[in-house]
């Protein structure tokens, strides 16, 4: 119960379009968090087909993939979240926001940690792609459309294909 408070409260003030909390009952992102808390308790316990089953449901209803083994951290917000994939190893900190079409992606079929890291209070752009075992320092921005292969450092800016920093210093 605490979880859904905590995101009404959260949508109601990142998504200036909702009007009402039954509204944020809508919001894909909601949704999709609820499968996912399902589906990482069960992921947790070794039920990884019942784990699977709850994400795909979840995924169908919503068009965001979050993998049950996926580690995520408080208010984490989706944003149109259509064509969001989030990879197994991935770990997301708190107040991370994820805008459309955002992967957050594997380099590698190894049974290793393959999926990026993102920091606490880091925005990531719509259609941003950042891939593999990197880390995305707290408050970051990363630009849309951006490719993110390699480490973002804390309060950076990156954009382009390949992420380039426009922080200045």
């Amino acid at each position: 119960m605490k979880f859904i408070k905590e995101q009404l409260k959260l949508i109601r003030e990142r998504d200036p379009a909702i009007k009402s909390n039954l509204e944020v009952l809508l919001y894909p992102s909601f949704k999709v968090q609820i499968y996912y808390k399902i589906a990482h308790f069960l992921y947790k316990k070794n039920l990884f087909f019942l784990a699977r089953y709850f994400s795909e449901k979840g995924k169908r209803i919503t068009g965001i993939e979050i993998h049950p083994g996926a580690t995520i951290g408080k208010n984490l917000f989706i944003d149109h979240g259509c064509g969001v994939v989030i990879g197994e190893t991935t770990i997301i900190g708190n107040n991370v926001i994820l805008y459309h079409g955002v992967t957050l992606g594997g380099t590698s079929s190894k049974k290793e940690k393959r999926h990026p890291t993102i920091c606490d209070n880091v925005t990531v752009g719509a259609h941003a792609q950042i891939l593999g075992n990197i880390t995305i320092g707290k408050n970051a921005k990363i630009g849309a459309g951006a490719v993110v292969l390699n480490n973002v450092a804390e309060n950076s800016t990156v954009i382009g294909i390949p992420a380039r920093n426009i922080s200045k210093k």
